[in-house]
């Protein structure tokens, strides 16, 4: 059997509403300001099929170039063979969120101020660089008060 190779092909699990989530837009979706230079997450929304991306672009993040009344620009980074392409994109606001992938820099900058600033104040040094999680500490496990124990699988068992 011949398959379609349409704009929306492929698209029946990436494109469904949430759990609880089918229906109307809420007008929240509408209220939230956009401005140039913000880093948001692309999202298609089924329940607007105006100004909806392509699949490909679901689930990318980009940054906002131009706004408009109902849509906003955005900037989102394509791979074509072995180069990036700035691809600018035009999605109306209900397929876009704001990204939350800035907000643990955004955290670390605000904690590391105030660690600073705290040592300011005290004069003594802090580590305010991010580290590897470390290995284990070695330890050593003794058997004298602790026997070896054989676990075995119970029996499945079927009571009616």
């Amino acid at each position: 059997m011949p398959h379609s190779f349409g704009y929306r092909a492929r698209t029946r699990d990436m494109f469904k509403r949430g759990f609880k989530e089918h229906g109307q837009i809420r007008l929240s979706t509408y209220l939230v300001p956009f401005h140039v230079g913000d880093i948001v997450d692309i999202k298609a929304n089924a329940a607007q099929q105006k100004g909806m991306p392509h699949k490909y672009y679901h689930g990318r993040t980009g940054i906002v170039y131009n706004v408009t009344p109902h849509a906003v620009g955005v900037i989102v980074y394509k791979v074509v063979g072995n180069r990036y392409l700035e691809k600018r994109v035009n999605i109306r606001v209900e397929h876009i969120k704001h990204s939350k992938c800035r907000q643990e820099f955004l955290d670390r900058v605000k904690r590391n101020h105030e660690a600073h600033v705290k040592t300011k104040e005290t004069g003594e040094r802090v580590q305010l660089k991010r580290l590897p999680a470390l290995p284990r500490e070695a330890r050593t496990v003794s058997t004298a008060d602790n026997a070896p124990q054989t676990i075995t699988p119970v029996p499945y068992e079927t009571t009616i």
